[in-house]
Order: C-alpha cells, then sequence, then structure tokens
C-alpha cells in the first residue's frame, strides 16, 4: 500500500524542549489514523510541521511521495484542514462561506458550485444553506466547519477533535461523514480525545507523549499492550486503559 505521508526523524525544538523528538511514520493511503496523546504532547506540533505551517529542526517530510515545503501548493491543494477552533465569517451564510473556502482551490464557477452542493449534502446543513454562524447550534457550526475544509474534495484531511462540545446527534453525524470520506478515497489523520472514536473510526493509532512515539497498531494490537487484562468477546481494556498504562495519564482529562 502506497504512503499519503511519510514522516522521516522530525524534530522540532523550542529554546531547548524537544516538542517534537526525532518522529518518524507513515499514513497510507485511504486509512484513517488517529494521532492520540495527552495536551502538550506533540501532535500539534507535528501536525503544523507536516503542513508546512511551521519550521522544524530537522527531518524530512513527504506528501504523496513529493517533499513538503511552504511553496509546495500544488501539494496543499489536494489537503482538507479542520481544526478544532471554528473557523468562518460571520457575515457570510453557510453557502456562501463554504463557497469562499472551495473558491480558494477551484476557480470554475460551475465545479465549485457542484463541490458546495456536495459538501452542504455531506454534512447534511441542506435547511440551513441561508443561515448565518450565530443561527446555528454549535453541533451545525461544527459540521460547517467541516464542509468549508473538505468542500474541494482533498485527498488528504487533517481532523483535530472535530467533535468536541457538540451534541450527539451532530457527532454521529460527523463520524458518518469521516467513514464516507474515506469511502471516497481521502486519507484522513484524526486527533481526538474519545477514546471510543478512535476505536471506531481508526484503522490505526499513533500515541505520541513528550515528543516521542510511545505505541502504534490497530486499536486491538494497542489494546494488547494492557498487563495481565487479556482481551474478551464481551469486555476487556479501553484505549484509555492502554494510555494509563503508558503514560500513567488520563487522556480524558
Amino acid at each position: 500500500m502506497k504512503n499519503t505521508i511519510s514522516v522521516k526523524h522530525l524534530t522540532k525544538i523550542y529554546q531547548k524542549i524537544k516538542a517534537v523528538d526525532n518522529l518518524s511514520f507513515d499514513v497510507r493511503e485511504g486509512e484513517i489514523l488517529g494521532l492520540l496523546g495527552p495536551n502538550g504532547s506533540g501532535k500539534s506540533t507535528t501536525i503544523n510541521c507536516i503542513l508546512s505551517l511551521l519550521k522544524y529542526d530537522k527531518g524530512e517530510i513527504k506528501i504523496f511521495d513529493q517533499p513538503m515545503s511552504p511553496d509546495a501548493y500544488e501539494i496543499k491543494r489536494q489537503i482538507g484542514v479542520v481544526f478544532q477552533d471554528v473557523a468562518v465569517f460571520e457575515e457570510l451564510n453557510v453557502y456562501d462561506n463554504i463557497d469562499f473556502f472551495c473558491g480558494l482551490y477551484i476557480k470554475d464557477k460551475a465545479e465549485r458550485a457542484k463541490c458546495v452542493e456536495d459538501a452542504i449534502k455531506l454534512v447534511g446543513l441542506q435547511d440551513f444553506r441561508k443561515f448565518y454562524p450565530k443561527q446555528l447550534s454549535g453541533g451545525l457550526l461544527r459540521r460547517l466547519n467541516i464542509a468549508c475544509g473538505i468542500a474541494h474534495k482533498p485527498k488528504l484531511i487533517f481532523l483535530d477533535e472535530p467533535t468536541v462540545a457538540v451534541d450527539p446527534q451532530s457527532r454521529n453525524h460527523i463520524l458518518e461523514n469521516i467513514e464516507t470520506l474515506r469511502k471516497r478515497g481521502a486519507t484522513v489523520v484524526y486527533t481526538t480525545h474519545y477514546m471510543e472514536e478512535a476505536e471506531q473510526l481508526c484503522d490505526r493509532i499513533i500515541i505520541i507523549d513528550k515528543g516521542k512515539i510511545i505505541a502504534s497498531g490497530t486499536p486491538t494490537e494497542l489494546k494488547k499492550l494492557v498487563k495481565n487484562k487479556p482481551i474478551k468477546e464481551v469486555s476487556g481494556p479501553t484505549l484509555n486503559d492502554v494510555f494509563l498504562e503508558l503514560t500513567g495519564k488520563d487522556l480524558r482529562d
């Protein structure tokens, strides 16, 4: 299987503190990779380095088998990013917000209009296209944020805590959307503090602490790391048990 992302020996130092410490991993084409770790573990720094939003001290990053750099615009056109903080324009309605962000990548009006409609349908905002952000609930606002990030149909998508503080209905809708995006051929890098989400969605999970990878594998493989807690058909260790075992921290805190 081809790699969509290849990270080799990535190191980022802030005032003699290694925020990312010789990190190496691959993200395979068409998979959902969970990037998990406590606050301050280096997740956001790693993602910002991959996206060339942050300079790093050492290492090599390739996306689609091409070196990633700040001016790698052809690569960036194929990437969608949905950060945890909602970033939309309050003065634009749902349709116009999505159209604006999609227009950064797609100039043809007819093609862009189809992409915007597809994004609205995907996130379930058909009845809210003329609503302004301040008129939307928290869950619907999250859906809008996702639509703005994926409307141009990127091959690689970064989702940073997309279900934080949303209602259960919107949360389920968002998770279904992510599965749909993968079925359409996208590769997804996903960060979350909800262990059940990671277990439900992710093909593989990488656990980072203090800038280093301390464990990686499928959810089942990781749960086997928990000592003296064999997995049973009905019950067994959770992914949070894995965090407690490896780091002494509860990821939910």
